[in-house]
């Protein structure tokens, strides 16, 4: 098993230059210079919930709209924790985590089964919030689920308020992708009776 679960990711296009590093046995520190300040705010709220070490330098063409940045942190945020898990041995490798926000109710299940899916089962009330496009929630977790290679399902069961489901959602995948990657002291080898993931 590797001892220190972490990694970094550097991606620079034409249109975003991004330094990422995400720690998994962290304890919630968050260092974000990000331009898109709403994405910031929820990876603040996902570093916290999770416990881990993030720090991610987001720049790109947001004179444009947030769409690459956006997608291009999840792919990074994605691509990392592929890293960060390494052999999975030990590994829960399931969490979930139905999680309340005031009028809001979400749930978020993971497998990091190296098999990507992406199952959404949520319609925003709103277009935006503030000058955030909410569309690109989930081209976020859409290519963050492809580059882990994780299933990852996001159901919202009610809610109005199109920040509140955001943020629960940000929140309940935290949670749930912390429960995935504990270290079972019961498990042996990797969580599958194939022999890996």
């Amino acid at each position: 098993m590797t001892e220190t679960r972490a990694a970094r990711i550097e991606r620079k296009t034409r249109e975003t230059d991004i330094q990422l590093e995400l720690g998994i046995d962290g304890g919630g520190k968050a260092d974000l210079d990000v331009q898109v300040p709403f994405l910031s705010h929820m990876l603040e709220l996902f570093t916290k919930h999770g416990l881990f070490d993030l720090s991610v330098v987001g720049r790109g063409d947001v004179e444009v709209d947030d769409h690459h940045l956006t997608e291009d942190i999840g792919i990074c945020l994605g691509q990392a924790l592929r890293e960060a898990v390494g052999d999975k041995y030990g590994m829960k490798r399931y969490g979930s985590m139905t999680l309340p926000m005031d009028e809001t109710l979400v749930t978020v299940a993971v497998d990091l089964s190296d098999r990507p899916h992406l199952e959404w089962r949520a319609e925003l009330p709103k277009d935006r919030v503030g000058t955030f496009d909410t569309e690109n929630v989930h081209e976020f977790f859409w290519k963050l689920a492809v580059e882990a290679r994780m299933n990852l399902h996001i159901v919202l069961h009610h809610g109005h308020n199109t920040h509140h489901i955001i943020e629960a959602m940000f929140k309940a995948f935290a949670r749930a992708l912390d429960e995935a990657t504990q270290i079972d002291p019961r498990v042996k080898g990797v969580p599958s009776t194939k022999g890996s993931l």
